[in-house]
C-alpha cells in the first residue's frame, strides 16, 4: 500500500509540473497570462485608434506580443503614421511600438 501511494504521488507531482511548465512563456510563445494581457492591450490600442478622428482605424492592423505592439496597414500620410504611434504609446501596458505601416 505504501509503495502504491508513493508511486501515485510521484505521478501526480510530475503531472502538476508538466501542466505548469506548459503555461510558461518562452522567447517565441506566450504564457496564458501574457496572452490575455496582450489581448487587452490590443483591444485598448484599437479603441484608442478608433477614437482618434484623424485616423482611419479600419486600415490599421494591431498585433501585440509580450507588450510590444506592431502596427501595420495603409495610411494616407506620414502624419497619420506618427499619430497612430503616438496614440499607441499612450495606451497602458504598451512596452514599445513597431511600425510596419505604409503610405498609400
Amino acid at each position: 500500500m505504501g509503495k502504491t501511494r508513493h508511486y501515485l504521488s510521484s505521478i501526480l507531482i510530475a503531472a502538476s509540473l508538466f501542466s505548469v511548465v506548459g503555461c510558461a512563456s518562452t522567447a517565441r510563445n506566450e504564457g496564458t497570462g501574457e496572452y490575455v494581457d496582450d489581448t487587452v492591450i490590443t483591444s485598448k490600442v484599437k479603441g484608442a485608434i478608433f477614437n482618434e478622428p484623424s485616423l482611419k482605424s479600419a486600415e490599421i492592423n494591431v498585433e501585440t506580443f509580450k507588450g510590444v505592439v506592431q502596427l501595420s496597414g495603409f495610411v494616407t500620410s506620414q502624419s497619420a503614421i506618427n499619430k497612430a504611434i503616438e496614440v499607441t504609446r499612450g495606451v497602458g501596458g504598451v512596452k514599445s511600438v513597431k511600425d510596419d505601416m505604409r503610405i498609400k
